[in-house]
């Protein structure tokens, strides 16, 4: 039997466990994705999933899998995001000992989840790799069954169950686009698909510019590792994908695609202001694919799998803020003005003028860059159109003010 084969009837399996454990997420059609993209869009909501993403659904069915042994042994994961809140979850609910490991520098509120949740997290290192080290030490140490985030046929399985639901749901199907950080959710939605469809169905896959993984693999045509830069989509950033997921995305993905930065804040402040939905940087990449053009299609039935919604609330303003500012929803203007009274009234008259909504204005007058007299002055403000901007500065410059944007 090949290792496809064997993994759908694994998802066949796990879409009869996880019956009644998770949810089965709506698959929505979107009428502003639609307009804006030339498609028939459907959203997966899988950050409606319990725990917030979809990283449940593989753990829970791995753990079962384990029974009952994992009873007196109990498991132990590395993660510093959903997968430790989905291994978590998974083992309240079967009743089995958690240790999570999470790096020193993981977020206070993903700690917080994680333990809300009934497992005992171990804070060690500064980055991913320092905790699976530990974690795996655990392991060898305690006999605790190590749990791997998306390199297993089990995880990858429960993933799987996404492309069941999305079957199901909708009758006919030309793409589905899903977010690739590991290679498990696209592995296991790839394999039901194609099992189900065939290949009227294209599978494709999208990373963020910082973080290339799978698209430099693909290249190369075997598994690379990478340096990733910091990223909004957090949860795709791994140096490398599986061996496994690997073997598996070889035969079942029919594509990869890149976004940039830009592209994903657009797609997350999109979702919030269109969908009402929050979503996560992750969970984004593939409207962020759609959006953007980078993927050129026209008039299909196509699936964005929205992975999760567990975004940092602290970080959700400046998001949003980037968002507008590349929609030409917001401008920004940096000016040297004489620093005497009245100086900046004059600029504020102008963007009043053209029903500019003043967000922020920032000062500085001690720069040595700055000439005595003079103070450096930025200016963020709403926008009721996009070329009124150019306006703005067209008027401030015929003033003799200085703009610098």
């Amino acid at each position: 039997m090949s290792i496809i084969d064997e993994v759908f009837d694994l998802i066949l399996k796990a879409d009869k466990v996880l019956n009644g454990i998770i949810h089965r997420t709506p698959l929505t059609y979107s009428y502003s994705f639609s307009k804006l993209t030339g498609n028939n869009v459907y959203l997966k909501l899988e950050n409606l999933q319990k725990t917030g993403a979809f990283k449940v659904r593989g753990a829970y069915f791995k753990i079962y899998s384990l029974l009952p042994d994992v009873k007196v042994k109990g498991v132990v994961a590395a993660s510093s995001g959903n997968h430790a809140q989905g291994v978590a979850y998974a083992s309240q609910e079967l009743k089995v000992k958690a240790t999570i490991v999470m790096p020193e520098t993981t977020p206070a509120y993903k700690v917080i989840a994680t333990k809300s949740y009934g497992a005992n997290v171990i804070l060690y290192g500064q980055v991913y790799d320092d905790a699976y080290s530990k974690a795996l030490e655990i392991s060898s140490e305690s006999g605790a069954y190590f749990i791997h985030p998306f390199n297993d046929k089990y995880i990858i399985a429960g993933q799987g169950t996404i492309g069941l639901e999305i079957v199901r749901a909708l009758n006919s199907v030309d793409y589905v686009i899903v977010p690739i950080g590991g290679g498990g959710l696209i592995s296991g939605i790839g394999v039901a698909l194609k099992k189900i469809l065939g290949d009227k169905v294209k599978v494709i896959g999208v990373e963020p510019v910082n973080a290339p993984k799978y698209f430099k693999s693909r290249e190369c045509g075997k598994p690379v590792e990478i340096e990733p830069k910091p990223s909004l989509a957090d949860g795709v950033i791994t140096k490398s994908v599986g061996e496994l997921t690997y073997s598996i995305m070889s035969e079942v993905v029919d594509d990869v695609v890149l976004v940039d930065e830009d592209s994903i804040a657009k797609a997350m402040y999109l979702l919030l202001e269109r969908a009402k939905l929050l979503s996560e940087g992750a969970g984004a990449l593939p409207l962020a694919a759609l959006l953007s053009g980078t993927l050129n299609i026209k008039g299909k039935n196509v699936v964005a799998v929205i992975s999760g919604g567990n975004a940092d609330l602290t970080t959700i303003y400046r998001i949003i803020l980037r968002g507008l500012l590349v929609d030409g929803r917001i401008g920004r203007l940096k000016l040297t003005l004489r620093d005497i009274p009245g100086s900046l009234l004059r600029v504020l008259s102008v963007l009043a003028k053209y029903k500019c909504n003043i967000i922020d204005v920032k000062h500085d007058r001690l720069g040595l860059s700055i000439e005595p007299g003079y103070a450096s002055v930025e200016v963020v403000f709403e926008i009721p159109e996009r070329d009124v901007v150019e306006r703005v500065v067209e008027e401030l410059k015929k003033r003799n003010i200085r703009v610098e944007q």
